[in-house]
């Protein structure tokens, strides 16, 4: 049964700089690269190609040794190019450069199948195979999914409530036959219930409409309502030994159409926006898109930071970086490294603060901020503040549960629970807590004690 959930606690971060609703001709990136980084929880990744390499979309290129059987596949057809290594030769790329020309013959082929007649064991083995596996994503923990696992359900957020987010009405514009045939193949994998889960607030894109195979839950409310978290939390939350998936819609989208075109397209809309771009727009590319060509003489200074992802819960990149396997967007803002004289106590409307704290007129500002990356302050004793309650739309106690990470309480960590969020879950926290922790980082360390015990 549909469910509307209205929720109260959160805090909406509006910033200058919105992608525009419109495609952007930029040059087309000319590599690409997959990165083991983006994949929470690869700990023996096995390359498969080596330098010099020809290989097609949706050739595999890469595996965890400890999930042997997910595959990660090459996003476009082209030369492997690089296989860069850090310290003690940990992998950190597999960069290729891409074919001039994308046609039907640069793609691996895989079987078409009849969706009525598909079992659960053909639509892993297809999934596996087509390198579309690692859209699937586990809660708790936030890792991979386990082929060999089944969840008690798979939940699907249909928008997206991050600051300067993109539009899934944009990004999955056209998608709706294969969006629909994803949820009918995701279906054949749980015995539970599918929950794609859309704004009550704003219009149902065209590609939500008339789904079938999901129930259908409408969440309303600030920042972040958007959350995968956040939605299971208050439809089927999680307990000790539960499982549940999670896909994006993009996940789904590119699922359906291997299955229906037998070919893993990795082809995908990205928001280019920040307020320090002089075009904020979309661009089309395909995973892992070199930004390059992206924000090379898109920049109205040269002092910034260029982010994969949004500025909560987003990575830093080098502007000759590469676009993260889930991110949808990239976000380009001021950097913040300099010392501002009176600080938080100088009057002024054009801070950004939840508390108020940060230019004590800003509440006058009911418009869009302009943000840089200081953090104004430093890193100070963890203080009870109780602000952490009003913008984390959970019946969990953050502030204790971040003690028990610290204090590695394993029992405490499961009681106040850390098995319902990971690092996402907590970024609003971290944005406004008064004493600067790193609170994403603290909710992964905990995770990771809890996995590896």
């Amino acid at each position: 049964m549909s469910k509307l959930v209205k929720l109260k606690k959160g805090f909406d971060i509006k910033l200058v700089g919105k992608a525009e609703k419109q495609m952007e001709a930029f040059k087309p990136a000319q590599t690409f690269a997959i990165k083991p980084t983006d994949f929470v929880g690869m700990r023996r990744p096995k390359v498969l190609v080596k330098e010099g390499d020809t290989v097609k979309s949706g050739t595999p290129i890469l595996f965890d040794k400890k999930l042997d059987k997910v595959l990660y596949a090459a996003p476009v057809s082209g030369e492997i190019v690089e296989i860069k290594r850090g310290e003690k030769r940990k992998l950190l790329e597999i960069r290729i450069m891409a074919d001039a020309e994308v046609s039907y013959e640069t793609f691996e082929k895989f079987s078409e199948s009849d969706l009525k007649s598909l079992s659960k064991e053909q639509a892993t083995e297809q999934i596996l195979k087509g390198g579309a596996w690692p859209q699937i994503i586990q809660r708790p923990f936030g890792v991979v999914a386990n082929p060999e696992d089944e969840p008690k359900a798979i939940f699907i957020s249909g928008f997206d409530s991050h600051p300067l987010a993109p539009d899934y009405g944009m990004l999955l514009k056209g998608q709706e036959k294969f969006f629909q045939a994803g949820i009918t193949v995701l279906k054949k994998l749980t015995s539970g219930t599918v929950h794609l889960n859309l704004d009550a607030e704003s219009e149902v894109f065209p590609v939500y409409g008339g789904i079938q195979g999901a129930q259908v839950n409408k969440f309303s409310g600030p920042h972040p309502a958007g959350n995968v978290g956040v939605q299971i939390h208050h439809i089927d939350p999680i307990n000790k030994g539960d499982l549940i998936w999670t896909v994006n819609p993009y996940g789904v989208a590119q699922i359906g159409k291997l299955f229906l075109e037998g070919i893993l397209d990795a082809s995908k809309l990205v928001a280019i926006t920040g307020s320090e771009l002089k075009k904020a727009a979309y661009v089309k590319t395909y995973v892992g898109a070199n930004v390059s060509t992206f924000v090379d003489g898109n920049l109205k200074s040269d002092h910034v930071r260029v982010i994969s992802g949004n500025v909560l819960t987003g990575e830093k990149i080098a502007s000759d970086g590469y676009v993260g396997y889930y991110h949808h967007q990239i976000t380009v803002i001021p950097e913040g490294d300099y010392e501002e004289f009176l600080g938080w106590i100088k009057p002024t409307t054009s801070k950004l603060s939840f508390s108020k704290a940060l230019g004590i007129f800003s509440f006058m500002n009911k418009g869009e901020f302009k943000v840089d990356t200081n953090a104004h302050g430093e890193e100070r004793p963890f203080v009870v503040s109780g602000v952490f309650e009003k913008v984390l739309p959970m019946d969990i106690l953050p502030t204790y549960l971040f003690k028990a990470i610290i204090s590695e309480d394993f029992d405490e960590m499961e009681e106040l629970g850390l098995f319902e969020i990971i690092e996402e879950d907590v970024a609003l926290c971290e944005f406004v807590d008064p004493s600067k922790n790193d609170l994403q980082e603290i909710v992964r360390n905990g995770i990771e004690l809890l996995m590896y015990s």
